[in-house]
């Protein structure tokens, strides 16, 4: 067999046609050796454009993945928004029930409504209302809290002027 020596097709080189010995090629004759030429040229074009079909071929398959990958990190951010705005319309709800301004409803914690209640619940014996009626609200007038410096019916120990002057001592 003369094709022995030859490569297997994997391995063939893919611009370079497969050259034989030329002993081979004289055994043919010279119409079989443009057969054969011809054979080989059309191989390497059509292995070429198989590669350019196959690169072509995967960048489409990446487009669409990274379209799939979009469109997967779009659903899943939808869900999260949709997640956290039932939540907090289920807060607010539980506040509107309970009686709550919206300020104390931002501090209802809690992932169902049961929880969300307790919360509400505890919140209202926390911060209820004081039952003193009588008790005036609070003025924005701050209180005068003003203390002498000493004893108003201690006498002072000096108030000439003259003898104050003499008592302190002079250095020179």
């Amino acid at each position: 067999m003369a094709d022995d020596d030859t490569k297997p097709d994997d391995e063939k080189s893919d611009d370079k046609p497969d050259t034989k010995p030329d002993d081979t090629k004289d055994d043919l004759g010279d119409a079989g050796k443009r057969a054969l030429d011809n054979e080989r040229k059309a191989r390497a074009a059509a292995e070429k454009q198989a590669k350019e079909f196959e690169k072509r071929l995967k960048e489409i398959e990446d487009k669409d993945k990274t379209e799939a990958q979009k469109l997967a990190d779009a659903k899943t951010e939808s869900d999260k928004r949709a997640e956290t705005a039932e939540a907090k319309a289920l807060r607010l709800e539980v506040a509107f029930e309970k009686g709550l301004t919206p300020k104390q409803a931002k501090r209802l914690t809690g992932s169902t409504r049961e929880e969300l209640e307790a919360d509400a619940d505890e919140l209202l014996e926390d911060f209820k209302p004081s039952d003193d009626k009588d008790r005036k609200p609070p003025t924005t007038r701050p209180r005068e809290r003003l203390r002498g410096g000493g004893d108003p019916d201690d006498e002072p120990e000096e108030t000439d002027p003259a003898k104050l002057a003499a008592s302190i001592p002079i250095r020179y």
